[in-house]
């Protein structure tokens, strides 16, 4: 009998020592416990130091702070002469075709003088008008003169019609070379912070130099890419209307110049 008192006794002294160490075990924290609050206490501290790194249109502005101006500017430049130009050279302004018709018809048909002729180009005042113009002046002279005054009223219309492409162009060509600027400028930022400081162990001081110098560099390139395009599209709406332009002059020449105006009665 007090052998199995003893052997009971036993038996709940383990029991109750077995009950602690669990009860200790689960009351220390486990690795992964332990982890994870450090994990969760880490997250707003990484998420803090990429937000130092612009990603909205908002913070890019701020990052860019005065570099943003040049590239605002030359933002403005572009919309406003991409847009003068497109409403400038338009078909229908630059070789009016009602005018056009109209007059190679009484040209043809020889139902108008030098005086009507020059008051109708005066009246229309189109760039196409204009060339007709200088080559109704030498009306009944040599198609060599005709046609060199021609060339001549032509070569001034053009330098007109391209003018203010060159400044498109010039934003275009500048605008990268203004990012790249910033990004030498951005890049001798983060080294000083590194000559500075131990900046090498926390990216966090290098972000800012960093962001600096890729954010001008995309900045010139988003500037520069769309006025290239533009100032490649209107350059070869140019051409399309110069040689529009090139064979309406060349059938005024055949029609008042000396040579046609001299085969005109024997044709009639």
């Amino acid at each position: 009998m007090d052998q199995a008192r003893l052997i009971l006794f036993s038996c709940i002294l383990g029991l109750t020592a077995g009950w602690g160490l669990t009860a200790t075990a689960l009351a220390q924290p486990t690795p992964a416990a332990v982890d994870t609050p450090a994990t969760s206490s880490e997250e707003p501290t990484l998420s803090e130091k990429r937000s130092v790194i612009p990603t909205t249109p908002s913070e890019v502005v701020t990052a860019l702070g005065w570099w943003g101006l040049p590239f605002g500017i030359a933002t403005l430049i572009s919309l406003w002469f991409s847009t003068e130009r497109l409403v400038v050279l338009r078909r229908a302004r630059v070789i009016p075709k009602p005018f056009v018709e109209r007059f190679l018809h009484h040209l043809r048909e020889g139902t108008i003088d030098p005086v009507e002729a020059l008051e109708l180009c005066d009246e229309n005042g189109s760039p196409v008008a204009q060339i007709f113009e200088h080559g109704v002046r030498k009306w009944g002279k040599p198609s060599v003169e005709v046609e060199q005054a021609i060339i001549d009223g032509g070569e001034r219309q053009i330098s007109q019609m391209r003018k203010n492409l060159r400044v498109m162009n010039g934003v275009a060509t500048v605008s990268p070379l203004i990012g790249l600027l910033g990004t030498v400028w951005g890049m001798i930022d983060a080294f000083n912070g590194i000559a500075g400081s131990d900046a090498m162990g926390s990216p966090e001081k290098l972000a800012a130099g960093i962001a600096l110098a890729l954010l001008t560099t995309a900045a010139g390139l988003l500037v520069a890419i769309p006025s290239m395009i533009i100032y490649m599209y209107l350059s070869g709406r140019v051409d399309r209307l110069v040689m529009d332009m090139d064979t309406l002059a060349q059938e005024v020449v055949y029609s008042i110049s000396a040579e046609a105006l001299h085969e005109r009665p024997r044709a009639s």
